[in-house]
């Protein structure tokens, strides 16, 4: 269920990503960030980061690098609106942080690159010959 938490949560926020930096979906506003501010530096780490998790690539590090980004978000984006969650727009940022910082800990589970990468530097499953 690990992977399958990565998978989806990565696909939603790949999905984040890929609107305010390439406009798909398309944006109600139609135009997306200024290059290099900080709303275009957050999409090129959702993008990146994204696809990272997706294939569940290096995903402690990136995870907790998104999670810290989710967290910076809430607290300049979010927070200033209004106290609440519910009534500031932040209650995704809160759970993708939590989520990501989950991730941080526990790795990509059994469906990512990373569980592959670590099978084959045991020599988990290949056939030993012996002389």
């Amino acid at each position: 269920m690990l992977s399958v938490l990565r998978i989806v949560a990565a696909l939603i926020f790949l999905e984040h990503g890929t609107q305010k930096l390439f406009g798909f979906p398309p944006r109600a506003s139609g135009m997306g960030p200024e290059t290099f501010s900080l709303l275009w530096f957050a999409a090129v780490i959702e993008v990146v980061g994204g696809v990272l998790l997706l294939l569940g690539l290096f995903t402690r590090p990136v995870a907790f690098l998104l999670a810290g980004e989710m967290a910076f978000a809430y607290f300049i984006g979010h927070a200033p609106r209004n106290l609440f969650p519910v009534l500031n727009g932040g209650d995704a940022a809160i759970l993708y942080c939590f989520v990501f910082l989950y991730m941080s800990a526990a790795g990509g589970g059994v469906w990512s690159l990373d569980h592959a990468r670590e099978r084959k530097s045991l020599g988990v499953g290949q056939n030993v010959i012996a002389s």
